[in-house]
This record gives structure tokens, sequence and C-alpha cells, in this order.
């Protein structure tokens, strides 16, 4: 199973809320979640916007799953590095 890391919006409207999680990739965007692994706050203040489960995160990343780009640049900007391993 491939999956991917992405964003999932939660609240009302003007009022967004997302979480990071990790789904399957070939499922739809509202679809059932693997696991939560984080949250995005984009109305909150500068420090109290992205919520990161690091342990879980990294370790999902070690398994095969492909951040998509917006939740790539939030792991970067908060210090989660991704690297590569090239499987033969």
């Amino acid at each position: 199973m491939s999956t991917s890391m992405r964003l999932k919006r939660f609240g009302s409207k003007k009022r967004p809320d997302y979480r990071i999680v990790v789904m399957d990739s070939r499922s739809a965007t509202n679809s059932r979640t693997i696991e939560e692994v984080g949250q995005y706050h984009p109305i909150a203040e500068k420090d109290k916007q992205v919520v990161l489960n690091v342990e879980k995160i990294k370790d999902w990343l070690a398994k095969g799953a492909q951040p998509s780009d917006t939740v790539k640049h939030l792991l970067n900007s908060n210090g989660v590095t991704i690297t590569r391993t090239v499987q033969e």
C-alpha cells in the first residue's frame, strides 16, 4: 500500500483548521485516515500554528510515506528533515 501525508480540512467556513494525516494515496480526500500525525492552524499565532508528533512522522517517512508539497514545506520549516533512502 502506498501512503501519503497530506492535509485534511476541518473547521467552519472562513475558519480553517487542518490535520496532517497519513492516508492511502489512492483514497479520496475525505475518506478514512490511517493515523493523525499533526495539526496546522493557519489563523493562530505564529508560534502555535503547527503542532507535530515528530516521532510518528519520522516513523512514517521511514516506512515510505510521501508528504505532499504543503506538508513537506511545513515539516522543513519546523525542523523535521526529510531524508530519502535509495532502495535497490
